[in-house]
């Protein structure tokens, strides 16, 4: 534990406040004539709030020790261990696939194993890719820079990844009211199909962290990962049904991961 990042309150609240102020101004604004291009003006200021609170936080180090840090676990690339890296790249994929099958068991569209023609969703006039790319990497920048470890300083890993992932999927809530943005149209399909969103983030986020444990604290590793869940989840024709069953096989896995890496998970020292 690294009792440097010292302020997980300071850092989580300072990317709520961020986060919330330019999300809900886009919410207003995406739902007026004209707003379902200029909402993303402020949609982007908030999902890079995450970065910008742990940059802050970091340079409040006077040693410059986290900066140091910081930059290390960004650019230094052979902390990612890359076997145990591209393993990792497959276990979204196996939870969506199994997911998918037990749908088609219990009667879903087997139509759902082919590849889709495109993103599911568009957000105005930005690149689909582009904005996953933006999302995986200014969430991880924020999340794994300063976020996690400073929780980690706090409670042991397993703790401080349950009380993440919580926090990381109530950071989600205000793009449910974002006219056009992915979480809107499910949550206007059923109510259901967003509570499921915000649950499977817990399990998402025990994964993740065990990737990021893994590969040395690399950040570099975790955007890679993120950005790799983001396209996984877009290259099946699944239904909302087959995902809500993958949120349940996630939590399998996820508990798997933390039996089989009790140590790392529930040791003080790491």
């Amino acid at each position: 534990m690294n009792k440097k990042f010292d302020n997980p309150a300071r850092y989580f609240l300072a990317t709520y406040i961020a986060s919330y102020f330019f999300w809900i101004i886009s919410a207003i604004v995406s739902r007026q004539p004209a707003g379902e291009i200029s909402f993303i003006l402020f949609l982007i200021p908030g999902m890079m709030a995450p970065t910008f609170a742990a940059i802050w936080m970091i340079r409040k180090d006077r040693t410059g020790d986290l900066w140091a840090s910081f930059k290390n676990r960004i650019f230094n690339l052979r902390l990612i261990q890359w076997p145990r890296f591209l393993a990792s790249l497959l276990i979204v994929p196996a939870a969506i696939l199994v997911a998918t099958a037990i749908s088609v068991v219990f009667g879903g569209d087997p139509a759902q194993f082919q590849l889709a023609d495109g993103f599911s969703f568009s957000i105005g006039m930005a690149p689909t890719f582009l904005i996953l790319i933006l999302t995986a990497t200014f969430e991880e920048l924020g999340w794994r820079g300063y976020g996690m470890e400073s929780l980690h300083s706090k409670y042991s890993y397993f703790k401080a990844s349950i009380i993440f992932g919580v926090l990381w999927a109530c950071w989600h809530l205000p793009l449910f009211f974002i006219s056009g943005l992915y979480q809107y149209e499910i949550a206007n399909e059923s109510i259901l199909y967003a509570i499921n969103f915000v649950l499977s983030i817990i399990p998402m986020a025990v994964i993740i962290n065990w990737v990021y444990q893994i590969n040395k604290k690399s950040i570099t590793a975790i955007i890679l990962f993120h950005l790799f869940i983001n396209l996984s989840q877009e290259a099946l024709n699944i239904t909302q049904n087959t995902k809500c069953i993958e949120s349940i096989v996630l939590a399998i896995f996820a508990v798997i991961v933390v039996l089989l890496n009790r140590s790392m998970f529930f040791d003080k020292e790491n």
